[in-house]
């Protein structure tokens, strides 16, 4: 006589291979535990490296006195050594938050020294973070008067001027980067998932009952997605420039060259969709794998925060990530006015990528 049967193995049972088959999703694995430690790990990271403000001091900064060495050893304060009129152009543009000299203390008519003089010039493009840079200064020197020298007059006199410079706004960082991650995200999901399907319902092998060429299957398939995305570039581009206020320097001009950045991109971006299409051994594995590239460079690239609040030893990381090279090409167009010839540095780096990434595909991608 067989034994009375228990609903409560059977529950155990059903519930044992279910969380096993869980396990064995690369997709669930993926989506559940990497996804959100990704984004603890990345948000620790920022959280530890508080307010991130980029100075620069005029050669004629007394760099003896209290007051510079306090500022140099602020963690707060990233002092950027580069020529005046470089420090001054990248101040308007908005690279620099502020630019500070500070004047050794003189002798007045009463034999006494009159105490330094700290200038801060900041531009419109950094208005919004002047107030900030302005109370560290203060803070800085009231530490100064009250532990190093408390029974005399303040050390230090503080100026502050503003020049003239565009307004930078949230939108002209976030666009760009919402940008490049639409045409990274577009080029590796779309290419991966349609070809690995031309693949299996043997799509690509009816193809070749017809007299068209194997190079001119991919052309037609890259060709309908570069213009579909093209498109897309286009309204998100009118709906930041119309609805927020995006800054396009250079008008219908800035979006030809942002749009021709785009094409470049997205046609490097896919080469990584034709990899992964063609090591992939099943559909669910594609999300995975498309992931452990768009992932770490929607989280690291500058996509939505400056590298520059990330670890030292993370940013040179960042900065070669294609999606960096085009977030960085896309921000210095749209609102600093620059051509595609002043940002040959980051379109080289998209363009390597390229040749890397096509050198790879021409040795994996299957046809069957």
């Amino acid at each position: 006589m067989e034994g009375k049967y228990s609903q409560f193995k059977a529950m155990m049972a059903l519930a044992r291979a279910s969380f096993i088959a869980i396990l064995k999703s690369p997709s669930a694995v993926v989506f559940s535990i990497a996804f959100p430690l990704a984004f603890i790990l990345v948000f620790g990271f920022i959280g530890q490296n508080q307010v991130l403000l980029r100075v620069g001091f005029t050669p004629q900064t007394d760099t003896q006195n209290p007051i510079y060495r306090a500022l140099i050893h602020t963690p707060s304060l990233k002092v950027m050594q580069e020529p005046e009129d470089q420090m001054m152009a990248d101040l308007r543009k908005g690279r620099l938050d502020g630019i500070l000299e500070i004047d050794p203390p003189t002798h007045v008519a009463t034999d006494r020294l009159k105490p330094y003089r700290v200038k801060i010039l900041f531009s419109t493009a950094s208005a919004a973070t002047a107030p900030v840079l302005q109370g560290m200064v203060s803070n800085i020197i009231h530490r100064i008067d009250s532990t190093v020298f408390p029974h005399t007059p303040s050390v230090a006199e503080l100026q502050v001027k503003q020049i003239p410079g565009r307004k930078y706004t949230t939108i002209d960082f976030i666009l760009p980067g919402m940008l490049g991650f639409a045409l990274l995200s577009a080029g590796i999901f779309g290419t991966a998932f349609v070809f690995f399907n031309l693949r299996q319902t043997l799509v690509i092998k009816r193809f070749f009952a017809t007299p068209i060429r194997k190079g001119n299957i991919v052309l037609g398939e890259a060709l309908a997605r570069v213009v579909f995305q093209m498109l897309n570039a286009i309204i998100i581009i009118a709906l930041g420039y119309f609805l927020f206020g995006f800054t396009l320097y250079h008008g219908w001009i800035t979006v030809m060259e942002m749009l021709g950045l785009s094409f470049v991109a997205l046609i490097v971006f896919m080469g990584f969709g034709f990899i992964i299409s063609s090591i992939a051994r099943n559909e669910s594995s594609i999300p995975p794998l498309a992931n452990i590239v768009t992932l770490p460079q929607f989280l690291l690239a500058g996509t939505f925060f400056p590298i520059d609040v990330l670890p030292n030893w993370l940013q040179p990381i960042c900065r070669i990530m294609p999606l960096s090279f085009l977030n960085t090409a896309l921000r210095q167009v749209a609102f600093e006015g620059a051509s595609l010839g002043q940002v040959l540095g980051p379109l080289l780096g998209i363009l390597i990528w390229g040749v890397v990434i096509y050198a790879i595909t021409f040795r994996v991608f299957r046809w069957e």
